[in-house]
């Protein structure tokens, strides 16, 4: 009996007609090679990921998932954190399990037991871990009904309590087998064995409370990482080292830049020098956008529980907001600023010569994060916002986005940043039509296309209200963040009735973009000192030059020259103290000043200045008025 044919469509957009029932591994073997599928994590199989053994019975399109693709890396590090589990289980079988997602960077997996992992406990679960990669056990798929499912799970308190959240009895509940003697409740996808692993590492330990909540119990979490590759996870920890020297927090503190205090937990503190990289930062964002034709507005932090009820943001984002009452009316502290810039396009009446109308707002929001996922300047619950809210028509979308992709390109050349683009579309829990859906996302991916530029596919992961452009940067030593944003929104306009008058005298809706090119400012801030390690352009650096004199009769010249560089707004400290000129000259590199100034008496009787860098590049004697000119064009370029 002839089996049936079926259709395959690799992503060179070839198509292969092979026999229905193949596995996907069998399919890359025989239609690919053997090279990529030793490499092979998982297949995409039309939107749906899935294990490399599953058999493929309809037309289908068909992509090889490896540890270079986003999607590939997730299932390396979740099917790992399978691996950790089974080596804690090995050597502390009283255990028990809770999660153990993927993360940015590797994996991390959560256990109930009764005292903390010691050090030598990790280098232990370690050293077990390794024990079971060199064991190849597979990962195996089993589907089980809702009573299987809690009898498997029944000696797993944390297991059983999300099976017994599952509402449907007929829902099928997926297990995997790593072995014959580790069972773990999993979606998967996960590799074909652990042998796949060729590098791991346990990274650190902390608490963590079930569930993100303190009234739970507390946890311990298991940090790790691994790769395909002994050479990747040399690279990975030489990265590792560099980022903890270049660690925000530690700068931030050694400069005088910020603190956290638990007054107000999640909510920086700027100090002066800080706050003047915070104010340099949007000084420079609102200069672009007042070329741009831009207005900035500024709206109320507390606004009215129907604002947030006709938004959506009451249904969608709910529990990310804060809460107080006003004569007796429930508020909202504003998690966005786009309901209030959307009022005060209300309380005027434009028509199409009006548009597009160019909306900025350096708003400060609040969110509810939990405590354990505070983190310095990059996750808090006070920042501000760089928004902007263009209002256009529908004829103008294209022309306005491609006029925010180039905005978000001068800035981020600016900071000597390379950057990649992602298109996100619609997520599971979203509002407004699909017809609105598809053309907003038709739309956006013509722009992208339009303007050649590379971007990537990143299904689901669109805002409730719309589908939008993510920006993501690539610092000094190589790591990724997602900093810019652009966000085309059908529907605010339509839940706000939102209205221009059109060229027949008709009342037509305009159409929404959200912008943020920095993100959030406290958060690009944070990016930026670990991607200049704190040794800020001269434009935003906080202390820019150090005067110092050699002996105590050089003090009254350099205080001549503080002043005339105050007078023209340099930022300058004289350091007049007993020391060594050594000493003095080291301590400005470790303050990390732009430019020293040593002042003796060769120097007074020239009535110039001997300059050196702080990465001891020597430029030697010149003039006070040709060094102050020299400054200002450095400053006037913003030169890196």
């Amino acid at each position: 009996m002839l089996k049936q044919k079926i259709k395959i469509k690799f992503p060179d957009n070839s198509i292969r007609e092979i026999e229905s029932g193949k596995t996907a591994e069998d399919i890359i073997k025989e239609e690919i090679g053997e090279s990529l599928l030793q490499v092979a994590i998982a297949v995409q199989i039309n939107n749906d990921i899935k294990d490399i053994t599953t058999p493929i019975t309809n037309n289908c399109n068909f992509k090889v998932l490896t540890f270079k693709d986003k999607e590939g890396k997730e299932i390396f590090w979740h099917s790992s954190s399978h691996i950790l589990a089974l080596a804690v289980k090995r050597l502390f079988p009283e255990v028990k399990l809770t999660i153990g997602p993927a993360i940015e960077n590797g994996f991390y997996y959560d256990f109930d037991i009764e005292k903390a992992f010691s050090e030598e406990d990790l280098q232990k679960i370690e050293l077990e871990a390794k024990k079971i990669i060199k064991e190849k056990l597979v990962f195996k798929r089993i589907e089980v009904n809702l009573n299987e499912a809690k009898e498997k799970a029944k000696n797993e308190p944390y297991k059983l309590e999300l099976i017994n959240e599952i509402e449907s009895k007929d829902e099928k509940i997926s297990f995997y087998y790593l072995g014959d003697e580790f069972i773990d409740l999993c979606k998967g996808p996960h590799i074909k064995h652990s042998g796949k692993i060729k590098s791991f590492k346990i990274l650190k330990n902390s608490g963590a409370y079930w569930r993100g909540n303190s009234e739970n119990k507390q946890l311990q979490r298991i940090y790790g990482i691994s790769f395909s590759t002994k050479e990747e996870m040399q690279k990975y920890l030489i990265i590792l080292d560099e980022a903890t020297k270049r660690d925000h927090r530690k700068i931030g503190k050694e400069l005088d830049l910020y603190s956290f205090h638990e007054e107000a937990p999640g909510m920086p503190f700027f100090h002066d020098k800080g706050s003047f990289i915070w104010d340099k930062l949007v000084e420079y964002v609102s200069e672009i956008m007042f070329k741009r034709n831009y207005e900035i507005n500024k709206t109320p932090i507390i606004l009215n529980k129907n604002l947030w009820l006709q938004s959506g943001h009451w249904d969608h984002y709910q529990n990310n907001m804060y809460f107080t009452k006003i004569d007796k009316q429930d508020f909202a502290v504003k998690p966005m600023n786009c309901p209030g810039n959307i009022l005060i396009y209300k309380s005027h009446q434009y028509s199409y010569k009006d548009l597009p109308i160019r909306a900025g707002e350096f708003g400060l929001v609040h969110r509810h994060e939990l405590s354990g996922a505070l983190s310095g300047l990059f996750r808090v619950r006070a920042f501000t916002q760089d928004d902007a809210h263009v209002f256009c028509t529908e004829e103008q979308i294209k022309d306005e986005v491609k006029d925010l992709i180039d905005f978000m390109d001068e800035v981020y050349k600016k900071f000597g940043f390379e950057y990649s683009m992602e298109l996100s579309t619609k997520p599971e829990k979203a509002m407004g039509s699909e017809k609105l859906w598809e053309l907003a996302e038709k739309t956006l991916k013509e722009v992208l296309d339009e303007t050649k530029k590379e971007y990537k596919l990143n299904p689901g992961d669109g805002a409730f209200y719309g589908p939008k452009i993510d920006f993501h940067l690539k610092d000094a030593i190589g790591r990724t963040w997602q900093c810019g944003t652009i966000q085309l929104d059908f529907q605010m306009p339509e839940k706000f009735d939102l209205t221009y008058e059109s060229r027949n005298n008709e009342k037509k809706r305009p159409v929404m973009l959200h912008r943020a090119v920095l993100g959030s400012v406290e958060r690009f801030m944070g990016i930026l000192v670990e991607h200049f390690e704190g040794k800020f352009p001269l434009w935003i650096s906080p202390l820019q030059i150090a005067i110092l004199p050699i002996a105590d009769r050089h003090l009254d010249y350099s205080k001549k020259i503080a002043k005339q560089l105050k007078e023209k707004g340099f930022r300058i400290e004289i350091n007049d103290k007993a020391e060594t000129m050594n000493k003095k000259i080291r301590n400005a590199q470790i303050k990390k000043i732009n430019y020293i100034l040593v002042i003796g008496d060769k120097e007074e009787q020239n009535q110039t200045v001997n300059i050196r860098t702080r990465d001891e590049k020597i430029i030697g004697e010149k003039s006070i008025n040709n060094f102050i000119n020299e400054l200002i064009e450095e400053i006037k370029e913003k030169k890196l």
